[in-house]
């Protein structure tokens, strides 16, 4: 079984698709043959990745699918859109990443960084899993990042931040810490099925998301001189095609995986009690 013959036909949504790592993903698996569908929140910017990958591919089998992660209506809104359409959903990639550097929250009340890269995906995941499992084999694919090891102390306390002095790196850390507790506990759920789940640190990479007019300046002034350094995107995405095409991404589970290889994960990552404290703190936020 080629890796093209697996998922030629089948049906893959990309959260962020819109550029860097989740456009090149989007790109490199529409050009196999698969059906794209980017789940992106600026429909403009979208459009346009969009007809630049059919260019690139000639593959015209790739649709924008709008909702934004930070907001539980918009992201219920956008899986009511899906599921009129779609019955089949083969391969979840949970690709979208943010980082904010100062104290900001959502309009449902949570702090930005960890509401967008957790708990926006806990909610998308959790919503699609009927026409996951009803489209199985399946995959589920998390995007952390090896910045899960820089965390607060305790981690699931306080994760609004209400208490305690913002720190942006922690911040970040913690939420791509959620994002493999999150992908353990699910697959653990999931065992037995033909789903799945696994995590994927992409490494440094160069990308907007570093030279973003939102960062601060010497933020930008860092990334500009580490450019150079940095992975390309396709480098980058490397790991997310191999685990949702390669036959081994279709029999391991529950991992956490970087240059398309199982590595050891933080030690916070595969305590069990975490996992479980993280899936009932974000199922009451969520309300599913």
């Amino acid at each position: 079984m080629t890796t093209e013959n697996w998922i030629k036909d089948k049906t893959v949504m990309i959260t962020g698709a819109n550029s860097g790592i989740g456009k090149q993903t989007a790109r490199e698996l529409n050009q196999m043959g698969a059906k794209v569908i980017m789940f992106c929140r600026n429909k403009e910017r979208a459009k346009k990745a969009m007809e630049e990958i059919i260019a690139d591919t000639g593959n015209t089998d790739i649709e924008i699918l709008i909702g934004d992660l930070e907001s539980q209506d918009s992201i219920r809104n956008a899986v009511s859109e899906f599921k009129k359409k779609h019955d089949k959903l083969h391969v979840l990639i949970n690709n979208a990443g943010f980082v904010n550097f100062k104290k900001q929250f959502t309009a449902e009340g949570y702090e930005r960084t960890w509401a967008t890269n957790h708990l926006g995906h806990f909610i998308l995941t959790n919503l699609l899993l009927d026409v996951i499992r009803a489209s199985s084999p399946a995959r589920i694919i998390n995007l952390s990042s090896f910045g899960h090891k820089m965390v607060d102390e305790k981690p699931l306390e306080d994760m609004n931040y209400e208490n305690k002095k913002y720190n942006h790196i922690k911040a970040y850390g913690n939420s791509k810490l959620m994002n493999i507790l999150f992908t353990f506990e699910l697959a653990r759920r999931l065992e037995g099925t033909s789903i799945m789940v696994n995590a994927v640190h992409p490494g440094p990479i160069r990308s907007k998301f570093g030279r973003s007019k939102n960062n601060p300046w010497w933020y930008r002034f860092g990334y500009s001189m580490s450019y150079p350094f940095l992975k390309s995107v396709k480098t980058g995405a490397a790991t997310s095609i191999h685990l949702a095409t390669s036959q081994e991404g279709g029999e391991i589970t529950g991992k956490y995986w970087t240059k398309s290889k199982i590595k050891e994960s933080s030690e916070h990552s595969q305590n069990v009690e975490m996992q479980k404290q993280l899936w009932e703190i974000s199922k009451q936020l969520i309300k599913i």
